[in-house]
């Protein structure tokens, strides 16, 4: 009997702009795509790209494993239209299919991140979504709270992880009875837990529900398109005035320790879409294929290549 095809999706929230997270989540998804070919031969891998900001496309109900991006202006542009409702609509049927039980062969998993992330928290009301006084960006920590050291997602990275941050936007004043009624944690936060120093309220990373997590940090983000950022001359400026010349030359260098952003470039992403697989494969016939276990530093600090998930 010939298999289901493993069906994947990009979910591109950035409204038409160019951009360095949609390769950086194509090459991931490509690089997953050759484990599960070579683990399953023949099987069949369906992919869509959809757009809903710019070309008013959505996911299908009938879709496994999915990637929602990051993307510029407010999260509550465009809130009530039809390609926001139309998404969140497809987030509750995501929760619904967890929810009621569903056989793991249909019921479909979704990872947000930043521009997804937040429209995630002000859909599912489980935080405020506010205006930061200041963009932040830059490479910077997150703090793993005590259910995130416990969940797969976080676990690798014990009580601490470094992230590409770049965003006007922060969910802060958790409802934590909300996140809790979805079946819900909060799993990394902007500011140590117990810590002497507040870097902030922000809390950024989630369980929504069952079927949905999120960042609302890029773990997609690759050296090239970190320093495709960078180079720009005004964003250069930017981060100088913001932090200090010293500590933005101490930040370039820390693009190079394999613990910091290449650790979680490897681990995170790609440790998501490979257990969710190996849920689904007993359900459907596939073989499982090994989590990330290592930092290849080669692979963070090449652009790479685009995926070729999409096949019969």
């Amino acid at each position: 009997m010939t298999a289901v095809p493993l069906r994947l999706c990009l979910v591109d929230m950035n409204n038409g702009v160019a951009n360095e997270a949609t390769r950086c989540f194509r090459r991931i998804l490509d690089a997953f795509s050759q484990k599960v070919r070579a683990a399953n031969p023949g099987l069949g891998i369906q992919f869509r790209h959809v757009q809903p900001r710019n070309l008013g496309e959505l996911p299908g109900p009938e879709v496994d494993l999915v990637l929602s991006s990051g993307g510029p202006g407010s999260p509550y542009d465009g809130f009530e239209d039809a390609w926001c409702t139309g998404y969140r609509s497809f987030l509750d049927h995501v929760v619904e299919q967890n929810l009621a039980g569903r056989a793991r062969s249909s019921a479909p998993s979704v990872f947000v991140v930043c521009h997804s992330f937040e429209i995630s928290v002000a859909h599912f009301k489980i935080a405020e979504m506010t205006r930061r006084p200041a963009v932040k960006f830059g490479v910077m920590p997150a703090y793993v709270t005590a259910e995130g050291m416990r969940s797969e997602l976080l676990h690798p990275f014990a009580d601490r992880l470094f992230v590409w941050e770049h965003r006007n936007w922060q969910a802060e004043h958790l409802d934590a009875r909300r996140l809790a009624q979805l079946g819900g944690e909060l799993w990394a936060v902007e500011s140590r837990p117990g810590g002497t120093v507040d870097k902030g309220p922000g809390l950024l990373a989630f369980r929504f529900a069952p079927g949905i997590v999120g960042t609302q940090f890029h773990p997609e983000a690759d050296l090239p398109g970190v320093m495709a950022w960078i180079n720009r001359p005004e964003h250069a400026a930017d981060l100088k005035d913001a932090y200090g010349n010293a500590l933005y030359e101490r930040m370039l260098r820390t693009l190079k320790d394999p613990a910091r952003l290449a650790r979680t470039f490897a681990l995170a992403v790609p440790g998501w879409l490979a257990r969710s697989f190996n849920e689904l494969a007993p359900h459907r016939g596939y073989r499982a294929i090994a989590p990330p276990d290592q930092i290849d530093m080669k692979a963070f600090e090449e652009p790479g290549a685009v995926a070729r998930a999409a096949s019969a």
